[in-house]
C-alpha cells in the first residue's frame, strides 16, 4: 500500500474519531470533548441556533447539563476530500433527547438527520471547520410515565454527564495506569 493511501486512512479515521468526540461530547455534556470537534473560528448551523461553534458549545452546555438524557448514534459517513487539508464529510445520525422544556414539562424528541459538515486539517488535527445540521425526520414523543430509576432498575448504572459516567472512570485508569 503506498504512503498517500495510507496518509488518506489515516484522516479518514481521524475525521470519524472527531465525529465521536462531538456525540460523546454532546450526550455527556462533556466540554472539552465538545470543544475538541471544532476549531475555535468554526461555525454551527444548528436548528434554531446559527452563529460561532463557540455559542453553540454554550448553549448546548447550558442545556445538557442540566441532567436530560441523550443518545446521538452517527452511521453513513461519506468523506470526500477537497484538497489535502480539507474534506466535506456528510454522517447520518439519530439522536433521542429528553429533558424538561422552559416551563419545567418534560419533553422527548427523537430527531434524524445528517450533519452537512466542512472539515479541515490544521498541524495535523482534524476538525469541523463548519456545521449545518439538516433535519430529515422530528417526533415528539411522550417521555415514558415511570422514572428513570423504576423503568431501568434494576439495569445499572445509568449515564451521566461528565464526569459521572462510568466511561470517566475508564479514562482515568487508564491514565493512572501510564504515570
Amino acid at each position: 500500500m503506498n504512503q498517500a493511501r495510507i496518509s488518506e486512512l489515516r484522516d479518514r479515521e481521524a475525521i470519524r474519531d472527531c465525529l465521536y468526540r462531538y456525540c460523546r461530547g454532546i450526550d455527556r455534556a462533556d466540554e472539552a470533548a465538545l470543544r475538541s470537534s471544532y476549531w475555535p473560528d468554526a461555525h454551527d448551523h444548528h436548528g434554531a441556533y446559527s452563529g460561532s461553534a463557540e455559542g453553540f458549545i454554550q448553549f448546548a452546555l447550558g442545556v445538557f447539563k442540566t441532567g436530560p438524557r441523550n443518545i446521538h448514534q452517527i452511521t453513513n459517513v461519506l468523506i470526500e476530500f477537497i484538497s489535502p487539508e480539507e474534506a466535506a464529510v456528510e454522517s447520518y445520525f439519530t439522536a433521542l433527547q429528553r429533558g424538561p422544556d422552559e416551563a419545567g414539562e418534560i419533553r422527548q424528541v427523537l430527531l434524524c438527520g445528517r450533519y452537512c459538515d466542512l472539515f479541515q486539517e490544521r498541524a495535523g488535527e482534524w476538525r469541523i471547520a463548519e456545521r449545518t445540521v439538516v433535519y430529515d425526520w422530528v417526533e415528539e414523543q411522550t417521555p415514558p410515565a415511570a422514572s428513570e430509576t423504576e423503568q431501568f432498575s434494576p439495569r445499572q448504572p445509568l449515564g451521566a454527564s461528565y464526569p459521572d459516567d462510568p466511561v470517566y472512570a475508564l479514562t482515568k485508569r487508564r491514565i493512572s495506569s501510564k504515570i
